[in-house]
């Protein structure tokens, strides 16, 4: 495994320029949105290590990746949220809605014997 390469970040009004160094080259390429540009990252260090298995890319914007992992992180929920949901309407049986009546049964025959007891 080599030394790591560094991928800087630039802001360039709504695009993003990055510069990947490493290897003794200097790569650069340009991306609308910070997510575009980090995917862009990833094909331009691809160009710079071709079949390299494991590779250590350190991220930076204004040279700190604390900086860049917010920033990427922050577009990344950002996509991610969906519309706001509408509270859920408190259910409430409809005004006209009368309970329906179970099977009729008929009445019990009263009786005034006794039932003989063992």
């Amino acid at each position: 495994m080599g030394d790591p390469i560094e991928a800087n970040y630039v802001p360039d009004g709504d695009d993003w320029t990055v510069t990947i160094t490493g290897r003794g080259r200097q790569l650069s390429g340009k991306a609308p949105g910070i997510i575009a540009a980090r995917d862009r990252t990833d094909q331009l260090v691809e160009e710079l290590t071709p079949g390299e298995e494991h590779r250590t890319v350190v991220h930076l914007l204004n040279g700190d990746a604390l900086e860049f992992t917010t920033a990427y992180l922050t577009a990344r929920m950002a996509k991610a949220e969906p519309a706001s949901p509408q509270p859920p309407a408190p259910a409430e049986p409809p005004a006209t809605a009368k309970p329906t009546p179970g099977p009729r049964r008929p009445p019990a025959a009263e009786s005034s014997e006794e039932l003989p007891t063992s």
